[in-house]
């Protein structure tokens, strides 16, 4: 059966949303709805949700330029009535368990609540939209979308709009404006792959980081400087692929090729492949606490830190972009 066209609402003006799930991911999502002035219900069975969202939106405040913590907290409602936060929802945005029978029956519940219109979207880093809405029927599955973000959602641009088989267009097409309205970076995927792109390139770099830190070429912190001041620096300038075209010179990316392309298929069969036993977690535990703190506080002090750079870099490559 092919999905029913739906006509999508203006996606710059969203009348409510709702955010299932009030982990760290749910909750910054909630912070960025609420900081564009979103009506914003979060549920979640936790019996400390209202704590819970008192307690987060200080620090997800900060990572809001011009955002108070009691205006975002005064927009955002809670509840552990599932049907009662999706009633109204203009969108979805569902941040449960990595599990795929857990999704299944939770888009299964959302979908007789929400309204029939309404975008359902998963946060999903790793389980295909194609799969989650599997058993659902072709009317709700035409809605159903991934919007994967990358954490933290409310200060890192990176969405990625990946679509089942049987979604709609105008869905597809509503998501992508309705995050880019958010100020985000939605990236549309073209084909479902387990892990989508950004979390298989994440994987990539933390294999090698750890075979590298287990091998006892760097420890942790010296891997994490390597990576800061080199990689880190220029992929968020340039990606891969621009970098490596620039690195050939007025030859470009066919120069490369055809000096470099022979060896570096060679090269990566020497990249390691870490095995994570008991040892080798003890080490990788013991390395990063030592360099970053742990417990609470030291977690506070760290995501703030981290926050605060990248608020700045977002802000100096838009100066750069736009001089």
């Amino acid at each position: 059966m092919t999905p029913r066209a739906l006509t999508p609402r203006p996606p710059t003006a969203p009348t409510s949303v709702a955010v299932v799930g009030a982990g760290t991911i749910g909750l910054a999502w909630a912070a960025l709805f609420a900081a564009h002035g979103i009506e914003v219900a979060v549920t979640d069975p936790r019996d400390d949700l209202d704590q819970a969202v008192d307690e987060a939106m200080p620090m997800l405040a900060a990572g809001l330029p011009g955002s108070e913590a009691a205006v975002l907290r005064d927009r955002i409602r809670t509840t552990h009535d599932l049907a009662e936060a999706v009633d109204d929802a203009r969108l979805v945005q569902e941040n449960g368990p990595e599990n795929l029978q857990f999704k299944q029956r939770l888009f299964a519940d959302i979908a007789r609540h929400a309204p029939a219109d309404a975008v359902l979207a998963t946060s999903s880093s790793g389980i295909v939209a194609s799969l989650i809405a599997a058993q659902l029927p072709d009317e709700v599955a035409a809605r159903l979308l991934v919007a994967h973000p990358f954490n933290p959602p409310h200060i890192v641009p990176l969405v990625e709009i990946v679509p089942g088989e049987r979604t709609a267009e105008e869905v597809i097409e509503t998501a992508i404006a309705f995050y880019q309205a958010l100020g985000r970076t939605p990236v549309r995927l073209h084909k479902e792959v387990p892990g989508f792109a950004a979390n298989r390139l994440q994987g990539a770099v933390l294999q090698e980081a750890i075979h590298l830190v287990l091998s006892g070429v760097v420890e942790a912190r010296e891997l994490d400087t390597v990576m800061k001041a080199s990689l880190g620096g220029r992929y968020a300038a340039i990606g891969p692929f621009e970098s490596f075209h620039l690195g050939g010179g007025p030859g470009g990316i066919r120069h490369m090729m055809r000096h470099l392309g022979p060896g570096l298929a060679e090269s990566w069969q020497s990249l390691g492949h870490p095995v994570l036993d008991a040892d080798g977690i003890a080490t990788l535990v013991a390395q990063t606490e030592a360099a970053y703190g742990k417990g609470p506080e030291a977690y506070q002090k760290r995501a703030m830190l981290r926050d605060r750079k990248q608020l700045a870099l977002n802000a100096a490559l838009r100066r750069a972009e736009q001089a």
